[in-house]
């Protein structure tokens, strides 16, 4: 379910379906890079201002599926314009930070981004650049992030699908809003 926030900002609201906070797992594969599978947590919210808050932080998962160490973090900001394009900043723990700029698709939602500019730090890994696609797909967010370096093209590294976290605040929010004429049965409700 979408909900449009009443304090969000009007210029964000096709970016809506984005907001709340995901979690799931994916594949992280690049070269010169260990192979593995990862947890991920992504928060996106908003303060009313003309822009989404963006965080994202993941890890590597065993076997079994139990945290082993952090893989990336990130935090950003999102925004889109009346023509439907979007731009991100975003800065990465690893030293990187990365100008975004694509587009929301027409009548879907899905955002396609391509790094625009790159800035790393002395201390991080080679990297030139990457491309990014967003879908909120059965009420998932999923993704997938290609990069490149001087040494590797531009391919897939990492792709994720993530679940809605509802929080119990949520749920009683949502309890409140249902109308009073609600059948006491359940059964009635279905029929």
């Amino acid at each position: 379910m979408i909900e449009i926030p009443s304090d969000l900002h009007k210029d964000l609201v096709p970016l809506a379906f984005l907001l709340g906070n995901w979690a799931g797992a994916g594949v992280h594969d690049f070269p010169g890079s260990e192979k593995c599978n990862f947890g991920q947590e992504v928060t996106f919210t908003h303060d009313g201002r003309d822009f989404l808050e963006y965080q994202s932080h993941s890890w590597v998962l065993d076997q079994d599926g139990n945290k082993v160490r952090p893989l990336e973090s990130e935090h950003g900001y999102w925004r889109i314009d009346a023509a439907r394009k979007v731009e991100v900043t975003m800065t990465r723990d690893d030293g990187v930070i990365e100008i975004w700029y694509g587009e929301l698709a027409d009548k879907k939602p899905q955002i396609d981004l391509v790094t625009d500019a790159v800035a790393r730090t002395a201390a991080s890994q080679p990297y030139t650049g990457g491309k990014r696609l967003y879908g909120y797909v059965k009420s998932d967010l999923m993704w997938v992030g290609e990069k490149q370096t001087p040494e590797v093209e531009l391919r897939p590294y990492m792709s994720a699908h993530l679940k809605k976290v509802v929080t119990p605040e949520e749920v009683e929010r949502w309890a409140k809003a249902l109308p009073d004429d609600m059948p006491d049965d359940g059964i009635a409700f279905f029929k």
